[in-house]
């Protein structure tokens, strides 16, 4: 039986539909394909010689049989909490709503035996505060998954060592390494140190993979399958779109196409990416996309060392709620933009519209049809729409939503940010910018390290009298 795939169709971003404008020209198109084919064949050299680690996590056998060693350990468990901020939480956010019931963590039918998932990826005191309230008495049916490379990154750091204190208060700290699964670094660091202390259970964050890669790797895995999520199925759809974004011919490679058009308008003045699904399963996804895309491209520095200040702005909009907020302004405002729709073919459930009032004949239009068709024409009306107002538009359509067809698409926007850091001439895999804000934080956390930071920081500590209103 054939698999179902994820397509990527760019046709209303050609001067057929939008004009010359706004549109690109087939020379233009020449002109990308020119450009872009020699990175497909430097990208795929590379990721040969072992220097694209994210590449392979399709093929990552041994991780996968340790995942499921640990899901069979920990089989049971009622409460599944994800310790994690960034690279670290938002692809387990992004698989959970994608592949599990919108009502999963509330309705035990729909769990089927599997744990609630929380995944705690802020440090707000009043949100933390509720949750280890609620948590206090359930730790004992209570698996945490705390992830983090290093295990210095405060936010994890803090409700990790919050969580093992309620832990050992509750149960004993004996009963630590019962409850807690660590994904680390393999030899080194903080959490690697305190993982061979308490002999915890652990996974590895594998070298190389920065976080926003990092989904399809343990740090993603082991919360997908914990909740029935087919890892293999996922990594299966991976596996195929790897052989998809790396033939060497332009056209028939979604990663370099999408790559191309975004760089082509991101230097035509169209500087910000929005991302649109019309599925509430894949608006996570956007999330995820938005660190992908933002920490990868946005960038001072060129690979020379020259500064170029470059960084498409991504934006997340849900079809159909934002075309009542946003789509005012992505119709009559600046033209600046290139979106990209998520579109569903086959939902995995439906629900017949009601029959309207009698007193209501104007709404029968709508009583009898799929609320499918109604979200489905939603996305054909706005994108017919923003043809009108010269808005080019990108479609990713999913046959269906199923691991199969999440896994192809995590690969293709992986390949795409890669492709795309290279026509930008940058290094798509740091991000330096990152830490200034880190070190700060540890600064006035009272940190001995940063004590000359936390000096220059002073003058900024409190409000100015002279500019509150």
């Amino acid at each position: 039986m054939e698999k179902p795939q994820v397509k990527f169709y760019y046709k209303n971003v050609t001067e057929e539909v939008l004009g010359k404008e706004h549109g690109i020209t087939k020379e233009q198109f020449k002109e990308l394909e020119k450009k872009t084919t020699p990175l497909i064949h430097q990208l795929n050299t590379e990721r040969k010689a072992g220097k694209v680690k994210y590449r392979d996590l399709p093929y990552q056998t041994d991780t996968v049989a340790q995942v499921k060693k640990i899901v069979a350990q920990i089989k049971g468990c009622e409460n599944f909490v994800v310790l994690g901020i960034g690279g670290s939480a938002l692809g387990n956010i992004a698989l959970q709503t994608a592949l599990n019931p919108y009502m999963y963590n509330l309705d035990e039918k729909q769990r089927k035996g599997s744990p609630r998932l929380f995944v705690l990826d802020n440090v707000d005191p009043v949100q933390m505060k509720s949750f280890f309230d609620w948590l206090g008495d359930k730790l004992d049916k209570t698996i945490i998954n705390v992830i983090s490379k290093s295990g210095r990154t405060a936010e994890t750091a803090s409700q990790f060592m919050t969580v093992c204190e309620l832990i050992e208060n509750k149960l004993g700290k004996d009963k630590l390494k019962d409850h807690v699964v660590a994904t680390t670094d393999l030899k080194a660091g903080t959490l690697r140190k305190i993982t061979d202390q308490f002999g915890f259970r652990n996974l590895e964050v594998p070298d190389g993979v920065g976080g926003r890669f990092s989904v399809l790797s343990a740090v993603g895995l082991l919360s997908a399958a914990v909740c029935g999520i087919d890892i293999d199925e996922l990594l299966a759809g991976a596996a195929d779109m790897d052989k998809k974004v790396s033939i060497t011919d332009f056209y028939k490679n979604p990663a370099a196409v999408n790559a191309a058009i975004n760089w082509h308008y991101y230097n035509r003045g169209k500087k910000i990416s929005v991302m649109m699904p019309y599925s509430y399963s894949l608006k996570d996804l956007s999330d995820w996309y938005r660190q992908l895309w933002a920490e990868s491209l946005g960038k001072t520095k060129d690979i020379s060392g020259n500064d170029i200040f470059v960084g498409p702005t991504p934006v997340k909009a849900l079809g159909a709620t934002d075309q009542h907020s946003q789509v005012q302004l992505y119709r009559e405002g600046p033209n600046d933009k290139l979106f990209t729709f998520l579109s569903v073919e086959q939902f995995s459930d439906d629900v017949i519209i009601g029959k309207s009032p009698d007193i209501a004949p104007e709404l029968a239009v709508l009583s009898g049809h799929k609320m499918s068709k109604l979200i489905n024409a939603e996305k054909t009306g706005t994108e017919y729409a923003f043809i009108a107002s010269k808005r080019p538009s990108l479609t990713v359509a999913f046959d269906n939503v199923c691991a199969y067809t999440i896994g192809q698409f995590i690969y293709l926007f992986e390949a795409t940010t890669s492709i795309a850091g290279m026509l930008f001439n940058i290094n798509t895999y740091d991000q330096p910018a990152v830490e200034l804000g880190k070190d700060a934080t540890l600064a006035l956390m009272g940190s001995k390290d940063y004590a000359q930071l936390a000096e220059k920081i002073k003058p900024f500590k409190e409000m100015d009298s002279n500019f509150i209103i």
